[in-house]
């Protein structure tokens, strides 16, 4: 017997993000605030070429921006 995240196309890590955001917004507010916050993750990034460090950028804002170009429509 498969599991549901799974049957359901989706990865564990994916499914526990799911459930985890399910439970946050079930809070009362005041403590449903405290676990938002808790919940956010900020991770950074930056390319590194000839031993010299680039510029460094929010991973979730790369991903968006890759993601805006992909589905862009080419002309």
């Amino acid at each position: 017997m498969a599991f549901a995240w799974k049957a359901s196309g989706l990865t564990y890590n994916k499914y526990l993000s799911v459930a985890a955001r399910v439970v946050r917004r079930s809070l009362k507010d005041d403590k449903r605030l405290a676990a938002e916050r808790r919940g956010e993750m900020e991770l950074r990034m930056a390319k590194w070429n000839n031993g010299k460090q680039g510029e460094i950028k929010n991973v979730a804002d790369v991903n968006a921006a890759a993601i805006a170009e992909h589905n862009a429509p080419s002309s």
